[in-house]
């Protein structure tokens, strides 16, 4: 199994997007304010991290898919997760009242499982950029 140049990568922009949370876990206020905004403003920082989050997420089922029989576990990841974030981006893009409501709820401040929310996305960071500096120190060995 070859890990192609592009997916230690995958996986630690993935890491380091989720582990900023943790600003979120020390200032709620700032850190939902910064984020409703961009995401209402949809200026050149939300396109950007749309494009990024999109082409990364793309780039990922494309592995997956162009070695469906020989994937290995992580793989899974990029059709799951990426197919999730790829639907979610575009919810957010079009605007869809309904899913904007569970956004709002998501940045709500005075919830007293906002924690756990925000924890749970900085272990989810935590998770991500593991694998991606495995998967970047297995790439090296093979490499040899």
């Amino acid at each position: 199994m070859k890990i192609k140049r592009i997916e230690p990568w995958i996986f630690l922009f993935f890491g380091a997007f989720h582990l900023h949370r943790i600003w979120g876990l020390f200032d709620r206020q700032s850190y939902a304010a910064f984020w409703l905004g961009i995401m209402s403003d949809k200026g050149p920082l939300y396109f950007l991290l749309m494009g990024i989050l999109s082409a990364l997420c793309i780039a990922g089922i494309v592995i997956f898919l162009t070695n469906l029989h020989a994937n290995p576990w992580w793989r899974w990841i990029y059709p799951l997760c990426g197919g999730y974030l790829l639907f979610d981006l575009f919810a957010i893009a079009t605007g869809w009242s309904f899913w904007h409501s569970i956004i709002e709820s998501m940045f709500d401040i005075s919830v007293p499982h906002w924690n756990m929310i925000w924890g749970g996305f900085v272990l989810l960071g935590c998770a991500s950029a593991l694998l991606g500096m495995t998967l970047l120190r297995q790439r090296a060995i093979s490499k040899g």
